[in-house]
């Protein structure tokens, strides 16, 4: 079996996900190009270098729909001979993407692969695509679906996390985020996207709000607490299934949630003779990636057991992993995660996440790992371990070591 080693990792800044966000007016065909172009020429690849770009996003229809990887490859300085592969596991769709070409390459299934993953949510709606287990009533009564923030009320609810934790962390994660964009963290990773001319459009996260403070998140409203409570209440079917609960604390709101943005990322996968041949310097190996189904009412649980099957099958404990990148959809869905494993904070997301900066439902698992592998950089860590909880009851996790 071949190893499999991160070359490069590369993002977009996160643009508001509205009409009047600064990538609003780039498809994603357009921001997966540049993402792809910016890998090609980093890293000095012809464009035939690759045996396949695999491409994630989570709302595959209209403009994102038809094999978006195909168009993308199409779209870029890649040559036509790079097929191109749209897969989707939700918010883990660009974990997934990497995770399969490390696995394709452990396996001998080609030698270099660029993998990742896009979301133009201000071009293409968050559950536009008419996902069957929400509006399929066989299958929504069946699975005693909710929607997500009803599920993130849950493992609050379930696990006695409460409104001040939850902001508390939000605002945490705004600090990090801030201090990281000051320091540079971000540089090594993040390329500017551009218009047609080659003018810059944006070069940097725009969602953050740095002076997110504990009374500024109080005076917001709950959230999902009308369509729990009142229409088309939701709480009454999450009931049905954790009877033991008696009701549903609402505590999550725009504020400690995650931020609905524009992205894409993309990481640089190959095998030891794919360095070797383009002269490149592995940053990382893959050493493990897992994933897992969970129940699909609470849904947002998938990080702690998809992390317990990782570490069993890779022979490591949590005391042996240095850093953390546990996608924030919610607050509640991180610090469940903490909670389970005690895991410090000073080891968990230490540049802020995606309350801070928005998350790009196909691109977030390609931008953790990115970040991942930087952050292990520059404080000379040796493993990292990243997860991602997924809609309708998944997890996704990678376990990266640097060499």
């Amino acid at each position: 079996m071949h190893d499999a080693f991160i070359y490069d990792a590369v993002r977009t800044p996160r643009g508001k996900g509205r009409p009047d966000g600064s990538l609003h007016e780039v498809t994603a065909t357009r921001l997966s190009s540049q993402v792809l172009d910016a890998m090609k020429d980093r890293a000095g690849l012809e464009g035939h270098a690759v045996e396949d770009v695999i491409w994630g996003n989570a709302t595959q229809v209209a403009e994102q729909g038809g094999c978006l990887a195909r168009t993308a490859v199409l779209a870029s300085e890649l040559d036509q001979s790079i097929p191109g592969l749209s897969i989707n596991r939700f918010c883990a769709s660009g974990m997934e993407a990497v995770n399969l070409a490390a696995n394709q390459i452990k396996g001998g299934a080609g030698d270099g692969y660029i993998a990742g993953g896009v979301e133009c949510m201000s071009r293409v709606p968050m559950g536009s695509d008419g996902a069957a287990i929400a509006v399929d009533p066989s299958i929504a009564m069946e699975t005693y679906f909710v929607p997500q923030g009803i599920s993130a009320d849950i493992i609050a609810t379930e696990y006695g996390i409460s409104r001040d934790d939850a902001d508390a962390y939000a605002v945490a994660s705004q600090k990090r985020a801030k201090q990281a964009w000051d320091e540079g963290r971000f540089d090594r990773s993040v390329i500017t996207v551009r218009d047609v001319n080659g003018l810059p459009i944006l070069e940097r996260d725009e969602y953050l709000r740095p002076q997110t403070d504990m009374q500024s998140l109080g005076a917001l409203n709950p959230a999902f607490q009308a369509m729990g409570e009142v229409m088309p209440g939701f709480d009454k079917i999450a009931l049905m299934k954790y009877p033991h609960l008696e009701r549903i604390d609402h505590i999550h709101h725009a504020g400690n949630s995650s931020g609905i943005v524009d992205g894409a990322a993309g990481v640089l996968v190959g095998s030891k003779a794919f360095g070797e041949r383009w002269g490149l310097t592995p940053r990382a190996r893959i050493r493990a990636t897992a994933k897992i189904g969970t129940d699909p009412t609470i849904m947002l649980t998938g990080p702690v057991p998809v992390t317990e099957k990782i570490l069993a099958e890779s022979g490591l404990s949590i005391e042996d992993i240095d850093l953390f990148e546990v996608n924030e959809a919610f607050s509640a869905v991180v610090l469940r995660f903490m909670q389970a494993f005690g895991v410090d904070h000073d080891k968990l997301n230490v540049n802020g996440g995606a309350i801070a900066m928005g998350h790009p439902l196909g691109a977030s698992g390609a931008i953790i790992i990115g970040t991942l592998l930087d952050e292990m950089e520059r404080t000379d860590k040796q493993l990292g371990l990243a997860t991602l909880c997924v809609a309708s009851g998944m997890g996704a996790a990678t376990i990266i070591e640097r060499v």
